[in-house]
Formats: C-alpha cells, structure tokens, sequence
C-alpha cells in the first residue's frame, strides 16, 4: 500500500482527522510517539525553523521538497506536504508533484495565490485567475499516476475575493479533480458554517491557527458541520518557541538552567531521537561488539592488528 493509499484509507473512516503540523524532523517524530496518524508540513514553520523568515515565499521548491523527504524518511505514517504553488505553472506543477511522489509523500496541498506567496493569514495576499489554478490541479491529478496521492486544493480567495468567489473557486477545483477543499482563512463561524454547507459532497479541511483569522471550533463542532480534518500547523513551531525563548531567558538572569523545570534531561531526549536503536545499530557492525573501545589497546586500522603503546606515550 503506498503512502496515499494509507491516507486515503484512514480518509474513509468514520470522524474527524485532527492533525498536527510539523517544522522539522524533531516534530515529526514527536507527532508520531503520541500518537498521530498523519501529519502535516508547515510551510510557514519550515520557512520560520530553516531560513528565520516569515511566509513569504522565500522557500525554493528544492528546499522545501529537501525538509519533507527528510520527514518522510523520519516517520512512518502518512505524511501531507504544502507545496504552495507548486512553484510555477502547470509543468512546473507536475516537476513538483512527480518528486513529491517518490519522496513517499500521501498528500499535498496546493494553493491558488500568486508567487511569492504569504502566509494564508497576513495580510496583501493575491490570487492567480481561477483558470489557470484549475489547470494546476489537474497536472497534479495526471503526475500522481497511480500512487493514490492525495490532491488538497487550496484557494485563498476569501481575503481580497470575497467569501462566496472562494467557494465557487473550491467547487471548481473539487470537481477538476481535488480530492479535498480547503478555503482558506474564513473569519468567522457563521463563515466555517456556510462553507460546509456549500460543499455536503466534498471532504473540508480546517486550518487552525492560533490568533489567526480563522475562530476556533472544537472537533465536534468542526465534525457536525461536515469538515473531515481539522490541521493544527503551527501548534508545534509556536509552543516550542515559546519553551526556548522561556528557557533562555531562565538562563540568562541566572547564569545556570539548574531550577529551571521545563525541560527534558539527556536520558529522556535519548529516547525521543531512538538512541537504543542506532546503538544496537553500532553494535551489530562493530568489529569487537564485545569490548568497551575506551580500553582497546591501540589498533592499527589498516592491519586490524593490536600494537602496544610508543613507550614514550606513558611519560607524558
């Protein structure tokens, strides 16, 4: 079963898909250990962890393609990539979508605003003629092939479009051949309500920013109105700012972080990053498993032979 087929699989079960998103491999991870079943690439939290940039399209497709393989290769569960625009138009669409298929990625998302791009939630945000973003989705309809890959069809129309061009652009990318709508930053409830409602046929998603635009509903009202997954993209990057800068400032005003409660120890993080592992690891395919390397006598790596110490190497 590939990537996103498992996506598509976890897609027809029952309920709503609450997911994180993930800035980097420590996340993904993280994700994975407590318990996620898919997971979502930030644009904006790799532009922010990577570069130190805000959203606004800084990011190469290269660079971004390069943070989600090496997240794909970290986790096991599905994986969903923001490849913003797909980085030019419908050729450079199926560039984009063809690598993020053999990277391993389960789904995509792919939005409809000029490049550069911002953030769905800043301000100044503009968007390409409907047409063109129609043809986009269906040149990444034609690159997935047969890999089940999961096509989000993203419009940012609501800010300088108005409400309901967003939904008539969400209809029209639907029925090009998205697998799932995302209307972006709609800013009120009454807002999330109407757009389910235009879409009873059509699997929503929700995007959940902390003092973004968008209000934020619990699961099981997101669930009532029709929304099938509710994404939490910048949950992770924002608390974990918040640890550091706490941290940090903890050991600028006292010199040490002894005190300072909010944080794991050496061992604790070792089991997050699988330490265990890579040991057996370097156990298996070492050349004397058995015996501690710090008091080997000294081996000539070229001879695998022991050789005794100089014997002026005691005098000093």
């Amino acid at each position: 079963m590939t990537p996103g087929q498992k996506l598509r699989q976890l897609l027809q079960e029952p309920g709503l898909l609450i997911c994180p998103g993930v800035h980097d491999c420590l996340s993904a991870q993280i994700a994975e250990q407590v318990g996620f079943e898919v997971i979502f690439t930030s644009g904006f939290g790799i532009s922010a962890s990577t570069l130190g940039r805000p959203d606004y399209g800084f990011l190469t497709a290269t660079e971004m393609l390069y943070s989600v393989s090496r997240m794909v290769q970290g986790v096991k569960i599905p994986l969903v990539a923001d490849i913003d625009t797909g980085y030019g138009n419908p050729l450079n669409v199926i560039r984009t979508v063809t690598e993020a298929v053999l990277l391993g990625v389960a789904g995509v998302i792919l939005e409809d605003q000029e490049w550069p791009k911002k953030c769905g939630h800043f301000q100044g945000k503009r968007v390409i003629p409907a047409e063109d973003h129609i043809e986009k989705i269906k040149a990444a309809v034609k690159a997935r092939g047969e890999s089940g890959l999961v096509i989000i069809g993203r419009t940012d129309a609501r800010a300088p479009l108005g409400l309901e061009e967003a939904i008539r652009r969400g209809r029209a990318y639907f029925e090009a051949g998205a697998d799932i709508v995302f209307i972006e930053a709609p800013q009120s409830v009454e807002e999330l309500k109407a757009i389910a409602a235009a879409f009873p046929d059509a699997p929503l998603f929700a995007n959940a920013i902390e003092g973004g635009k968008t209000p934020l509903m619990s699961p099981p009202e997101l669930e009532a109105l029709g929304y099938k997954i509710a994404v939490f993209p910048l949950a992770g990057l924002f608390s974990a700012t918040k640890a550091i800068a706490d941290c940090y400032k903890y050991l600028k005003e006292h010199g040490t972080t002894v005190g300072f409660d909010r944080l794991l120890n050496f061992q604790q993080f070792e089991q997050i990053i699988n330490i265990s592992q890579y040991r057996q690891l370097e156990q298996e395919f070492s050349v004397n498993p058995t015996t501690n390397p710090t008091t080997n006598p000294t081996t000539n790596p070229t001879t695998n032979s022991t050789t005794k110490p100089h014997p002026e190497a005691s005098e000093h």
